[in-house]
């Protein structure tokens, strides 16, 4: 029996090498398609911070741009008021400010 017991150990430990011969390489693929998906993940994650950056730059560049096509329009309505002769009170009561608006004098007498 001694002999049989022997055989048995041996084959039983072939089989495990056999196996893990065999799993090994799965093993391996598996843990490196993990690390893969990870670098996937992280690199997906940064690449989506970066459009969600951009995204917030390209708002506030729009809002920019509404902004100033809306000064750039109201300064054209305010020449065209001034071309037809519209605009002729601003000439004569008040000051301009920096930005082209009417500002009225407190010593103007149009106030009282």
């Amino acid at each position: 029996m001694d002999t049989g017991l022997i055989i048995a150990i041996a084959v039983a430990a072939a089989l495990v090498l056999l196996v893990l011969l065999v799993a090994m390489p799965r093993i391996r693929r598996a843990r490196e398609e993990r690390r893969v998906e990870g670098r996937r993940d992280e690199l997906a994650g940064r690449h989506r911070d970066a459009a969600g950056e951009r995204h917030a730059r390209a708002q506030l560049a729009e809002k920019q741009a509404r902004h100033e096509r809306a000064t750039a329009e109201l300064h054209e309505a305010q020449a065209e008021l001034h071309d037809r002769g519209l605009a002729d009170d601003q000439l004569h009561g008040g000051r301009g400010d920096d930005n082209g608006r009417t500002v009225q004098r407190e010593d103007d007498p149009a106030r009282s």
